[in-house]
């Protein structure tokens, strides 16, 4: 029954999840603009998944889960959203079921389940689609506890089987350890396959044998004056058990940081290690504070830029003086240093020594090593209130009014991740010089026609960061769209200049150089963006529109088909190919069939709501001589455009005209350069 309402509730407080969008922040790496992703379950897409360092990571449980999804409900985001609540909810069960058979107690661990499913710190792992790697790894962790619990108290002794507390005898040999242990082993796998963060669970599960497990030598229940060398003797089996897990760890480690180190992993050069250290040890203390008064949370936090030490030894100081007192307190209450360690060492991996991406700290970050503390807070709460004799009336109130205090205030930051413009609003209003919150919030606000707003989050991004490469970027962009060419040609070669893979910029300055005539310039900015993305289609479809401005048609078909080669179901690169295909003014070009099979697939994929696709898939109908087909989908592209106030309408109805006198549409692709 109690887990039963956790999980209700969880479900509830959740429920406005699924109204929510896409964001523009990872979401499109992870979904909307992956083509194999959208694509659902197929063995192209698996065998993508197992091999690719796609957004720095090598995590291909996650992307295999993305593309069940996309299977199961398209490209919907609220299904999404909610696939994410459930696996949050069910992560919390798991928690109670885990800390309820190695205690048997029920409440303390119902209250750490409760904190861990409600706490707004969990907020951003939950509502953000790209995190599902975090939900989808907690809930292969918790399931590897679960199973290591089961392998661990039946070595431990018949009372632990008995009670759920494991009792204090050595730990037994045994030549085989067990189907429980490699159900642990194979969910460890699977969790290391949609998350890397969990290298650290064997080092939590050697503090699971301390507390509650007891099968430490020299343990809380177990003080006493054995040997040196049998205590010793007794805890390396503990250790040397779990080899096949620490294995994990190694390759884990080394897969990781390969597939991080092109991209998100910044140089000693870009943050030294003093600074690494300071911001390490300010960030734990900030967590801490933002446990205990969750306010003020964002969705980026940036590094900041001058960090004091004088700030951080206080903090070093405070994280040493609760780390002797857990130590002081280690056999009256375990609970305190297990906790404290899951803690710390859940941390370790993300907390800045070894800086992936600019991130100061994060959010998500916490959303299991919270576990460590709720489970000294719930423990701790326990032995106050039988030390004072506080009854369980006050001691309830007090725990409600948390619990209520954390639903209300997960409802309220949930509510921001409803779209770009909150939630990157919300971030800016509650952080400062926070240059990344400021262009993501342009860039929605540009989506949505609010230009000089725009305009003005990129300068104050700028002035914030002048080195922030997609600031320069998107103000570049929108100089170009005013036709201030030069100035936006200069602020896509400071972006370059800032980071030469900058492979966004290169496209842009080679779209402006194109424009402009100068093709041969374009064309090598064209080339450097294929060469540091070789999987990106889009270097190669731009390549193609520049050769088809200078009359190289031939040419153009080969690059677009490349491009497609690249990404098969692009409905933009289809539908260029179609047209290029029917209406081409050379013959040698033109193709009738694979133009109507390309214009069928673009169509097929946009829905058949896209009105420059209806219209090529007319020029093609009319290339290969169907008249009638092509006058019937001209009529229903020319009512779409009229209806969407589209400027072309009058080519659509000049087509028209030839396509009812029994003529093909024929064109130039040849481009007149653009004046500044």
């Amino acid at each position: 029954m109690t887990a039963l309402c956790l999980a209700l509730v969880t479900l509830l407080a959740y429920l406005p999840a699924g109204s929510h969008g896409y964001l523009s922040y990872d979401d499109g790496d992870y979904v909307t603009d992956n083509h194999f992703v959208q694509n659902g379950l197929t063995w192209a897409g698996v065998r993508w998944a197992f091999t690719t360092w796609h957004a720095s990571n090598w995590h291909p449980l996650t992307w295999l889960s993305l593309m069940l999804d996309c299977q199961l409900f398209g490209l919907n985001a609220g299904a999404e959203h909610y696939v994410n609540v459930l696996f949050h909810a069910a992560n919390a069960v798991l928690l109670l079921l885990l800390l309820v058979r190695l205690t048997g107690a029920l409440w303390p661990a119902a209250l750490v389940a409760a904190l861990f499913a409600w706490h707004p710190l969990h907020v951003e792992s939950v509502a953000w689609i790209s995190e599902r790697k975090d939900v989808l790894s907690t809930f292969f962790a918790m399931l590897t506890l679960l199973a290591y619990a089961r392998y661990a108290q039946s070595r431990a002794g018949a009372g632990g089987q008995k009670t759920g507390i494991a009792g204090p005898g050595p730990v037994p040999a045994s030549p085989r350890p067990g189907l429980d242990y490699y159900l642990a082993l194979l969910c460890f796998v699977l969790g290391l396959m949609a998350k890397p963060m969990l290298v650290t669970l064997p080092f939590v599960m050697l503090l699971l044998d301390y507390w509650p497990i007891q099968r430490v030598a020299g343990g809380p229940s177990k003080p006493g004056r054995s040997s040196f060398r049998r205590v010793a003797a007794c805890n390396l089996r503990l250790l040397t058990e779990k080899w096949p897990f620490f294995l994990l760890v190694a390759a884990s480690c080394v897969v990781t940081f390969l597939a991080q180190r092109a991209k998100a992993v910044l140089t000693l050069q870009q943050l030294p290690p003093g600074v690494r250290l300071e911001n390490s040890l300010l960030s734990h203390v900030r967590y801490l504070g933002k446990t205990v008064w969750p306010v003020h949370l964002a969705v980026f936090y940036p590094l900041p830029r001058h960090l004091a030490w004088p700030d951080a030894a206080a903090a070093g100081a405070f994280l040493l003086l609760i780390t002797m007192l857990a130590w002081h307190w280690r056999r009256s209450r375990p609970y305190f240093l297990v906790g404290w360690l899951w803690f710390l060492g859940t941390l370790l991996p993300v907390i800045g020594l070894v800086q992936v991406g600019t991130q100061a700290m994060a959010d998500r970050y916490t959303y299991f090593p919270l576990e460590g503390i709720f489970i000294v807070a719930a423990w701790g709460a326990r032995d106050i209130v039988a030390r004072c004799r506080l009854g369980t009336v006050a001691p309830s109130l007090v725990a409600g009014a948390a619990l209520i205090a954390c639903l209300l205030q997960t409802e309220r930051q949930l509510s921001y991740w409803r779209d770009n413009e909150t939630l990157f609003g919300h971030a800016v209003a509650v952080t400062q010089n926070n240059d990344v919150a400021l262009v993501n919030l342009g860039v929605a606000l540009e989506k949505r026609g609010r230009r000089p707003e725009a305009l003005a989050d990129y300068e104050n991004a700028l002035r914030s960061n002048p080195r922030s490469v997609e600031a320069h970027n998107n103000f570049g962009n929108l100089l170009r769209d005013e036709g201030r060419f030069r100035e936006a040609a200069a602020q896509y070669c400071q972006a370059i200049a800032l980071d030469p893979r900058a492979v966004t910029a290169r496209e842009n300055l080679g779209s402006l150089l194109a424009g402009q005539g100068h093709f041969e310039q374009a064309m090598e900015q064209y080339r450097q963006a294929a060469r540091l993305a070789p999987a990106d289609p889009h270097p190669r479809f731009l390549m193609g529109k520049a050769l088809l401005r200078q009359g190289r048609d031939i040419e153009a078909v080969a690059s677009f088909r490349q491009a497609l080669r690249l990404h098969p179901n692009d409905p933009q690169t289809l539908a260029f190919l179609a047209r290029v295909l029917a209406s081409d003014d050379n013959p040698r070009v033109r193709d009738a069939a694979q133009a109507l099979a390309c214009a069928r697939e673009a169509n097929r994929l946009t829905g058949g709501g896209q009105p420059f696709i209806l219209d090529t898939l007319a020029m093609a109908y009319a290339e290969g001589g169907r008249f009638q087909d092509a006058q019937r989908i001209e009529r229903q592209a020319l009512q779409m455009a009229r209806a969407a106030g589209l400027a072309e309408t009058n080519e659509m109805s000049q087509r028209l005209q030839l396509y009812e006198e029994g003529q093909p549409w024929r064109q130039s692709f040849t481009h007149t350069p653009a004046k500044n």
